[in-house]
């Protein structure tokens, strides 16, 4: 019979981002917590997977379908706001700067994962552009995501949409002497007039 600690911590370092001491530590803090405690972190996990699913309009995680966001009219339909993973759509969304739709990709292109066009949401992507003015590639700062952000848009300018990527430099209270070639460059090109 296997060892019930070390099941967990195989299965928690399982996770991503998570080595084995750090499931270490998370398993040693699931047993010194309280029954109730396990149970609870226990059917919050079986009630993410029972309850949550991809939205049939922009793959956000959902417990509805459509989405909230997909549902809401107030919502601007002209805008569509192009990201790589569900969880991209929450810090867009706290900036409180942007109000149109979103369309989830579920990866970005990358041949040596063998991940091509194909394996990505762009068929349903282009399939929404009935009504789209401007898509928004919120892509991430990567070699994948520069590389899916330009097949993008080779895909979307001859259909008429305006397409615009997210301006990327330096953070606000950076100090230019710490900054890399690549983000100062790039805030270089970015820059706008005062």
């Amino acid at each position: 019979m296997a060892d019930p600690l070390a099941r967990l911590v195989g299965e928690l370092s399982r996770l991503p981002g998570i080595g084995p001491k750090t499931a270490t530590r998370l398993a040693h803090w699931i047993l010194k917590g309280s029954d109730e405690d396990a149970r609870e972190l226990a059917a919050a996990i079986v009630e993410v997977k029972e309850k949550l699913f991809h939205c049939s309009r922009c793959n956000a995680i959902t417990a509805v379908d459509p989405c909230r966001i997909c549902a809401d009219p107030q919502r601007d339909r002209a805008q569509l706001c192009v990201v790589e993973e569900p969880f991209n759509i929450q810090p867009v969304e706290r900036t409180g700067e942007y109000h149109g739709l979103y369309h989830v990709l579920m990866g970005a292109l990358s041949p040596q994962r063998g991940i091509g066009p194909d394996e990505l949401a762009i068929d349903p992507l282009l399939q929404r552009l009935d009504g789209v003015e401007e898509v928004i590639l919120a892509c991430n700062p990567n070699v994948e995501g520069e590389a899916t952000a330009l097949y993008l848009a080779r895909l979307l300018k001859p259909r008429g949409v305006h397409v615009t990527r997210l301006a990327f430099g330096m953070p606000v209270g950076g100090d230019i002497e710490y900054t890399d070639e690549v983000t100062l460059g790039r805030a270089l090109a970015g820059r706008r007039e005062l």
